[in-house]
């Protein structure tokens, strides 16, 4: 089946993207989360739009990005949460938490673009990845405590 993709999705493709994928993944995963809609003659006006609002959310230089990946990792960002009495979270850390994180240390950073490799349950350290530009990627140093 062929799609527009108007999200970005790890594996396939970033918002504005015309992919082809098999009919079952298409109707039971990208669709139902309007991670993509169906391709037609008339979706190539839907691809432009799509592509410049992702052109203008989108850090505009390499260098600007270079200089933010720079502030990120040289950064612990702190989160304070909810936790147990064994420092076990009541949940996860999400993309949204980290990425208010950041702005209170006065850098501007996507939600969507924050991924973690395994889930953040318990109160420390830990990691996670920010992509800033299609070429440049920010490992973050977060640390966790309880509130």
């Amino acid at each position: 089946m062929k799609l527009i993709l108007t999200n970005e999705v790890s594996g396939l493709g970033v918002a504005g993207d015309v992919v082809e994928v098999k009919d079952g993944y298409a109707r039971n995963f990208l669709l139902p989360r309007s991670l993509a809609t169906p391709w037609t003659r008339g979706g190539q006006k839907q691809v432009d739009s799509i592509q410049r609002a992702r052109q203008s959310r989108a850090v505009k230089s390499l260098e600007e990005a270079r200089s933010v990946r720079g502030e990120l990792e040289s950064r612990t960002l702190t989160i304070t949460v909810r936790a147990g009495a064994n420092g076990r979270l009541f949940g996860a850390i999400s993309q949204a938490e980290v990425a208010d994180a950041a702005k209170a240390a006065g850098i501007t950073i996507d939600r969507r673009k924050v991924e973690f490799a395994s889930p953040v349950r318990s109160v420390g350290e830990a990691t996670a990845s920010v992509s800033l530009h299609p070429d440049v990627k920010a490992q973050v140093k977060l640390m966790v405590v309880a509130g």
